[in-house]
């Protein structure tokens, strides 16, 4: 048993030393992802990568869940990270019609902090859809565009080669493009 998953069943059994511990393993490498992918944040942003990586946290932490490792554990702080980031798209886009929508290049977006509402929103509904037909190929681009992982990161995570990242992620990439394209009725 790694030294992880050791600290993950200590925090599954309600050890808040181990919580703590826990913390302390992970916080660095979500915090640089962070502030790696919010580098280049949209002007009047107010969402910090602290801010986000301890929301995260926090619904990590308050779930009664059992994580499977490494990779089960930061596919759920991924999925974490990208409901909040949707959350926030939703309750800023409230008011806004639906009937302003707009063209989006996936090879553009590069983490969803940087992503306007609508197009967050868009590329979220796309990915609810590909997640019920290729989980995998889902999973792939959710680390990517949510949790602002390379493709190799993401691939290590999930436990596959470099090449069959790369091949979930060309599938990925293509199946959103079509689906968006065909959602915005081009």
């Amino acid at each position: 048993m790694s030294e992880f998953t050791r600290i993950l069943d200590s925090v599954e059994q309600g050890n808040a030393a181990a919580a703590d511990e826990l913390l302390s393993l992970v916080y660095d490498e979500l915090r640089r992802l962070a502030t790696h992918k919010m580098a280049n944040e949209v002007p009047g942003h107010t969402l910090q990568p602290t801010a986000l990586v301890h929301e995260a946290w926090l619904r990590l932490i308050g779930q009664d869940q059992r994580w499977n490792g490494r990779a089960h554990f930061f596919g759920a702080a991924a999925e974490a990270m990208r409901r909040i980031l949707i959350e926030r798209a939703r309750r800023k886009n409230a008011g806004k019609r639906e009937g302003n929508r707009q063209r989006i290049d996936l090879d553009k977006i590069d983490i969803a902090i940087d992503t306007d509402g609508d197009a967050l929103l868009l590329v979220n509904e796309s990915l609810e859809k590909l997640a019920r037909e290729h989980p995998r190929a889902a999973e792939i681009a959710k680390l990517r565009f949510f949790a602002g992982l390379t493709l190799e990161e993401a691939g290590q995570v999930l436990g596959v080669s470099d090449r069959t990242a790369k091949r979930y992620w060309t599938f990925a990439r293509a199946w959103l493009y079509d689906e968006m394209r065909e959602t915005l009725g081009h």
